[in-house]
């Protein structure tokens, strides 16, 4: 067992277990990162090329002092890896003024003053002619805003924390885990470990590993599409920005990207647009990976009304899984019960932007007990 004894053991290094193996193994920890599948799989919660990243939170004005702290590690990440990982191509957010996509936007903004910009309709018919915006819309612009290649990030998160003298197992199932004494063990497929301490990072898997956040947490099929366009420079990166927009016909918002070149981040090339609505609930073992001509109207129907140049054909069509709970906040905490087994889970769809400053508390809570960022609103007791 000497070779199999960790100081702590990460289950599942996707998004967050990636960033909190890198700051554990920077500390000098001796970390076992354990993943089912490979470093930047596009089976869970993280595939599809590319990830908003923003700091103006429509949803909550307590997420922005994590999302700057994020931002901080986001650049820490770029200097020491020596590769781009933050695209400024600004973000749009289109709604009503009632809309919260529109109202939370500008209450975050002004909280805590960062540069949302309106954009009134001459402008913004001359600045993005791409869009069909209805008169009543507001249209609000966040310049620092952008996106982020999730599988990329990932995979540097992992190699780096290697470096540092991580161990990373991929292509290994965990079956289970108790505490025995004052050690932890582990059991995959193909070995048993033991730990001091553990963290649970396992995306839409967790409820498997922790039965008691069953209740808590609801894995839905998501659908991302991309579309062909007739004038690819229009949508090109550097010619298009990231965009948001709620509209009352549908349930949830919209979000996509510019067309990004093939030889910078690979495959597919098209205008890519998702759904931000919890999906159809799904077993992430027996999800159905198949699109459905549902999964295809809607976002051929939304690029119709308000992107009018886009095609009516896609280049492709992806499932990945949001993992939700309830009031569509984060859970980031000791699990009840222990003092040396943290979680972090539910991310709802809006979580891997923070996956930087997410790594750093969870090697704050593992290793002191506490962390100095604000995660009061996230903790699990919230759910009693």
């Amino acid at each position: 067992m000497t070779n199999n004894n960790f100081d702590v053991i990460v289950l599942g290094v996707g998004s967050m277990g990636s960033a909190t193996c890198y700051y554990l193994a920077k500390q000098g920890i001796k970390v076992l990162g354990i993943e089912q599948f490979t470093l930047g799989h596009e089976l869970g919660s993280h595939g599809g090329q590319s990830r908003i990243i923003r700091q103006a939170y429509f949803e909550h004005p307590d997420y922005v002092p994590l999302l700057k702290r994020a931002y901080e590690n986001w650049y820490i990440l770029e200097q020491e890896s020596k590769v781009k990982l933050i695209n400024r191509t600004g973000l749009l957010y289109l709604g009503k003024p009632n809309d919260q996509l529109i109202s939370g936007t500008r209450n975050s903004a002004a909280e805590y003053d960062l540069r949302v910009d309106d954009l009134d309709t001459e402008t913004m018919s001359k600045t993005y002619p791409q869009f069909d915006v209805p008169s009543d819309f507001d249209c609000l612009f966040e310049p620092n805003a952008g996106f982020v290649p999730p599988e990329k990030t990932i995979q540097l998160y992992g190699q780096l924390a290697v470096n540092y003298g991580a161990t990373i197992s991929t292509e290994e199932k965990v079956i289970s885990w108790q505490e025995d004494g004052q050690s932890i063990s582990v059991k995959t497929n193909k070995a048993i470990y033991s730990c001091g301490k553990l963290v649970i990072t396992a995306g839409p898997w967790t409820s498997k590993l922790v039965p008691e956040l069953t209740s808590k947490l609801k894995v839905t099929r998501q659908i991302i599409g991309w579309l062909a366009t007739p004038n690819n420079d229009s949508f090109n990166l550097g010619n298009f920005p990231c965009w948001t927009l709620a509209d009352e016909s549908y349930d949830g918002i919209f979000y996509g990207f510019p067309i990004l070149p093939v030889n910078k981040f690979g495959h597919p090339s098209g205008l890519k647009i998702g759904h931000h609505h919890p999906g159809i609930a799904s077993d992430p073992d027996a999800i159905n990976r198949s699109p459905t001509e549902e999964d295809r109207n809607i976002l051929i129907e939304m690029a119709s009304r308000f992107i009018p140049e886009a095609s009516q054909s896609y280049i492709d069509l992806k499932v990945c899984m949001y993992t939700n709970t309830d009031d569509a906040n984060f859970i980031i905490d000791f699990l009840p019960g222990f003092d040396n087994v943290t979680v972090a889970a539910g991310f709802s769809g809006h979580g891997f932007k923070f996956a930087p400053v997410v790594g750093e508390i969870l090697k704050d809570l593992i290793l002191n007990g506490t962390t100095s960022q604000p995660i009061e609103f996230l903790r699990a007791g919230r759910f009693q």
